[in-house]
């Protein structure tokens, strides 16, 4: 899978000029892993990390109980909020 494409898109999108370093580093060893581009829907959801811009208003507690029902995964959590009182 090539995302440099995806990646200069945004860029240009975005009105940036980054200069990017595309690199696949990842190799599985023996028969453990797989690439990250050969995994399947049902596996990178479950060994993903979802990062998420979240907008004001719902807190980050209500956004993971989302992303639980939506997924319709045993249990998710969040890492941190930026959360102003």
């Amino acid at each position: 899978m090539n995302i440099t494409p995806f990646i200069r898109r945004i860029d240009e999108f975005c009105n940036a000029s980054l200069s990017w370093n595309t690199v696949k580093a990842y190799v599985p060893i023996g028969d453990f892993g797989s690439y990250p581009d050969k995994r399947s829907v049902p596996e990178l959801i479950k060994t993903s990390i979802i990062n998420l811009d979240k907008p004001p208003g719902p807190t980050s507690h209500e956004v993971a109980f989302w992303i639980k029902n939506m997924f319709n995964l045993p249990r998710v959590g969040h890492g941190g909020t930026l959360e102003l009182l």
